[in-house]
């Protein structure tokens, strides 16, 4: 039996991120395209109900890391996310998905923008197997409170982790 397992055809497990994946905003010093990678997934618990999906940045200079993508209620079938699945209109997400706002305080995938001549960054993209076939959220819920329901809900994860630096 294979393990669940998540990964990205876009850059490899702690290998670097195209700049593709960078955040495109001045303020925060970036000028990427903002897009989110392709996802793919196999080999979820069989009692998976539906998905989430969190990508977090633990070195961020916050104290608590920064959160650059929440998705919600990805149906229990779905196997993949396809590049540029996190724009705003979440029309590239599978029916019943539901992004919620992330640090940068935008709906969708919020590229990497580490500081400029920060060490290399983490991105931890999770996968998280959850036991109910949606979670109760809404355009107004906070990430914060839809991961919260997300782990009260996991049965298990995974993780693929990128890397990016601005030099």
């Amino acid at each position: 039996m294979a393990d669940f397992r998540l990964w990205s055809d876009d850059f490899p497990t702690n290998g670097f991120m195209p700049r593709a994946h960078e955040y495109n905003d001045k303020a925060f010093g970036g000028d990427g395209e903002n897009i989110s990678p392709s996802l793919q997934w196999e080999a979820p618990p069989a009692d998976t109900q539906s998905f989430a999906l969190t990508v977090h940045d633990p070195d961020a200079p916050t104290g608590s890391g920064f959160w650059h993508w929440v998705v919600v209620n990805i149906p229990a079938d779905a196997r993949s996310l396809p590049r540029n699945a996190g724009k705003a209109d979440g029309s590239l997400l599978p029916q019943g998905a539901m992004q919620v706002r992330n640090d940068y305080g935008t709906v969708g995938f919020g590229g990497a923008a580490p500081p400029r001549g920060d060490r290399t960054h983490r991105y931890i993209f999770r996968l998280h197997a959850l036991k109910v076939p949606h979670l109760p959220v809404s355009a107004e819920t906070t990430n914060a409170v839809a991961r919260f329901m997300t782990h009260l809900n996991e049965i298990d994860s995974t993780t693929h982790t990128g890397l990016y630096e601005l030099k």
